[in-house]
C-alpha cells in the first residue's frame, strides 16, 4: 500500500481531525518517553548520591549515554529497513529496552543496563516515527503538521515521568522509580499491539508479497539518484549544524539539574520545597501549552504563503536557547555576587523560552526528515536526524565535566553562545533547504 493510499484508506476513521495511526504511535511513544525521561530525571541523581561516583565522572557517563541512544538507531534504522521491517523492530527493541529498565534495579548491573536500554533503543525510536508519513496522501494538508501534533503527544509521558517515576524514585527508593520506567515501557508495547491494525503496512510486507517491483531503491520512486544524494548531503549538514545546537539543549538532565540541586532555592514555603525531579516536567508541560499556539500560527500563515520555512524556524529556536541560557548566565551571576541561591522562578522563566526554541527545532527538523526521506528508507533516514542527537550528547557530556571548575554563571554564558552559533550555522543553510523542501 502507498502513502497516498493508506492515507485516503484511513481518512475516514480518523481520531481528533488526524489519522487513528497517529494517535496509536503517539500514545506509544508516549510511554516510551515515560519510561526514558523517568529514569534519566533520576540518572544523575542516582550516580552522585548512591553509587558515589564523582560529578565530573557522572556527568561524562551520562553524555555517553545519551549519545549512545542517538547512536543506536542509525544501525538499527538500517536493520529494520533491510530485514527486520519497522513493526518488528518496535515491538523487539521495546521488549530490550523494558528489560533494561528492570534490570537498572540491580546496582552491579548498572552498566549492562545502559547498553541494553540503548540498544533497544536502536531499533525502537526511528521505526515508530518512520511510520507517520504513510498515514497520508501526499497532498494531504494535515501532513506538514504531523510531526508537531505527533510530538505533543509523546510529551505527555516525558511530563508525567518526572512526577511519578522520579517522585517514587526520590521518595521510595532509586530502583522503585527505575521499576516503574520499566512499567511504562511494556505499556507502551501494549498499546502499539493492540493498534497495529491502524497503521501503514510495512515496506518489508510489501516486497515479500511483490519480489518482481523494485520498491527497495529511492530511484523506483521517481528520484533521480543525484536528487536522492543532494537530499542526504542536505540533511546530513542540518544534522552537523544541530549537533552544535544539541551539546547546549541537553545540559537540561546534566548541568542544569545539578544547579537545580546546589544553586536554586526551591523552597515554596517554610516546610515544603518543590521535588528537584519535578522541575524535569516544566518542559513537556510547556510543550503542551505552546505547540497548539505555534501550530495556529504556522497554519494561519501557510494560508497566505507566508509561512517560515523550516530552517528558518530552527534558526529562531536556536536563538531563544540561546537567550533561555544567557538568563541563566546572569542569575548565576547575580546569585553568586551576593552569595544567596537563585529564586526558582526563575527556572519556570528559563523552561517557558527554552520549550519555544525547541518547539522550533525538534519536531521541525524531525518533520522536515521525514517528509524529504525515500519511503523505502525512511527509518534509516530519520535515525541520521537522531546522529546528531548522538554527537551533540558526546558534545553535552565533555561540557559537562568543566561544571565544577569554573563559575556557574561562566558556564551557562558558554552554553548560550553554543547555542548560538548552532543557529548561525543553520542560517547559512537556508536557501539550499528551502529549495529542496519546496520540492517534497
Amino acid at each position: 500500500m502507498s502513502s497516498s493510499d493508506a492515507g485516503h484508506s484511513l481518512k475516514a476513521a480518523d481520531w481528533f481531525g488526524q489519522p487513528r495511526g497517529l494517535t496509536i504511535l503517539f500514545l506509544t511513544d508516549m510511554w516510551e518517553q515515560f519510561s526514558f525521561y523517568g529514569m534519566r530525571a533520576l540518572l544523575v541523581y542516582y550516580m552522585i548520591k548512591q553509587l558515589l561516583i564523582p560529578q565530573q565522572q557522572a556527568s561524562l557517563i551520562y553524555g555517553l549515554y545519551a549519545a549512545c541512544v542517538f547512536l543506536t538507531p542509525l544501525i538499527g534504522g538500517a536493520i529494520a529497513d533491510r530485514w527486520l521491517g519497522r513493526k518488528t523492530a518496535v515491538v523487539l527493541g521495546g521488549l530490550i529496552m523494558a528489560c533494561g529498565h528492570f534490570v537498572m534495579a540491580f546496582e552491579p548491573l548498572f552498566y549492562p543496563a545502559l547498553i541494553m536500554i540503548a540498544s533497544g533503543n536502536g531499533l525502537f525510536m526511528p521505526s515508530l516515527p518512520g511510520q507517520i508519513d504513510g498515514l497520508y496522501s501526499h497532498d494531504d494538508p494535515r501532513r506538514r503538521s504531523a510531526y508537531n501534533v505527533y510530538y505533543v503527544g509523546i510529551n505527555l509521558g516525558a511530563f508525567l515521568a518526572p512526577l511519578v517515576a522520579g517522585t517514587i524514585g526520590e521518595i521510595y527508593g532509586w530502583h522503585w522509580g527505575f521499576g516503574v520506567a520499566g512499567i511504562g515501557m511494556v505499556i507502551g508495547l501494549l498499546t502499539y499491539l493492540a493498534g497495529g491494525r491502524y497503521l501503514p503496512v510495512d515496506e518489508r510486507t510489501v516486497r515479500r508479497a511483490k519480489p518482481e517491483r523494485d520498491v527497495s531503491t529511492a530511484t523506483s520512486e521517481g528520484w533521480t539518484r543525484k536528487a536522492v544524494f543532494d537530499r542526504f548531503v542536505l540533511l546530513l549538514s542540518i544534522a552537523a549544524c544541530v549537533v552544535v545546537f544539541r551539546g547546549a539543549y541537553e545540559q537540561i538532565g546534566n548541568t542544569v539539574a545539578l544547579w537545580l540541586d546546589q544553586g536554586v532555592d526551591r523552597s515554596v514555603s517554610a516546610r515544603w520545597a518543590v521535588p528537584l525531579t519535578w522541575f524535569q516536567a516544566l518542559n513537556p508541560l510547556e510543550v503542551f501549552l505552546f505547540s497548539p499556539v505555534l501550530i495556529s500560527l504556522w497554519t494561519r500563515r501557510a494560508a497566505v504563503n507566508k509561512e517560515p520555512s523550516s530552517i528558518v524556524k530552527m534558526w529562531t529556536g536556536a536563538i531563544l536557547v540561546a537567550c533561555s541560557y544567557g538568563l541563566l548566565a546572569l542569575v548565576a551571576w547575580w546569585s553568586s555576587a551576593h552569595g544567596v541561591r537563585s529564586r526558582w522562578l526563575w527556572l519556570m522563566v528559563f523552561f517557558v523560552v527554552m520549550t519555544i526554541g525547541e518547539l522550533h527545532i525538534l519536531p521541525v527538523g524531525l518533520g522536515l526528515f521525514g517528509r524529504l526521506a525515500p519511503h523505502s528508507f525512511s527509518a534509516t533516514t530519520i535515525a541520521t536526524w537522531y546522529l546528531a542527537g548522538f554527537f551533540g550528547n558526546l558534545l553535552a557530556g565533555w561540557l559537562g565535566g568543566f561544571w565544577s571548575d569554573i563559575g556557574h554563571g561562566l558556564f551557562f554564558s558558554l552554553v548560550a553562545a553554543l547555542a548560538l552559533g548552532g543557529g548561525l550555522l543553520l542560517l547559512t543553510l537556508r536557501r539550499w533547504a528551502g529549495r529542496v523542501e519546496a520540492q517534497a
